[in-house]
């Protein structure tokens, strides 16, 4: 069982998907697993969240990529059968029971400070998770397409 006690003090990305062994879901995973180092850089870590059964997350990991499994990832997997989690966070789709294809980010002291939904047949960009995850941690006004790096505005 994950809890959000477990990652207070850090930067916590939960990537909401709807459904194990499907074909977008696992690009965007190993894709964000790929740039692990990256986010932990960031004092951030990402868990996954579906509604699938933990039975399942562990066949998907277990699977390679080739035979269209997930394969073995760096984050947490969580599951979420009682649809708690994903109603909590605004990102249940009600009529198939899954959850949408959502980031929310949750800063250290466990304030969700971004929170995104996507249409389930567009895979994220880690590239803008990342961008907006070094303008939250700047605490600042950043404006749009800002880069770490780039000046903040001013008030």
């Amino acid at each position: 069982m994950v809890s959000l006690e477990e990652y207070r003090g850090r930067w916590l990305v939960l990537m909401f998907y709807p459904g194990d062994f499907t074909f977008v879901c696992p690009t965007e995973l190993r894709a964000l697993g790929r740039r692990a180092e990256e986010l932990s850089r960031r004092e951030a870590e990402a868990v996954y969240l579906s509604t699938d059964s933990v039975y399942t997350h562990l066949a998907w990991a277990q699977t390679a990529p080739e035979e269209g499994g997930l394969g073995p990832v760096p984050y947490a997997m969580a599951s979420d059968p009682t649809h708690a989690v994903c109603r909590a966070y605004g990102v249940l789709d009600e009529e198939h029971g899954t959850a949408e294809r959502a980031t929310v980010i949750v800063d250290p002291e466990g304030r969700v400070r971004y929170h995104l939904v996507h249409d389930e047949n567009v895979g994220r960009s880690v590239d803008e998770l990342l961008r907006v995850l070094d303008a939250l941690r700047s605490g600042q006004l950043c404006p749009s397409d800002w880069r770490q790096g780039d000046p903040h505005l001013t008030r």
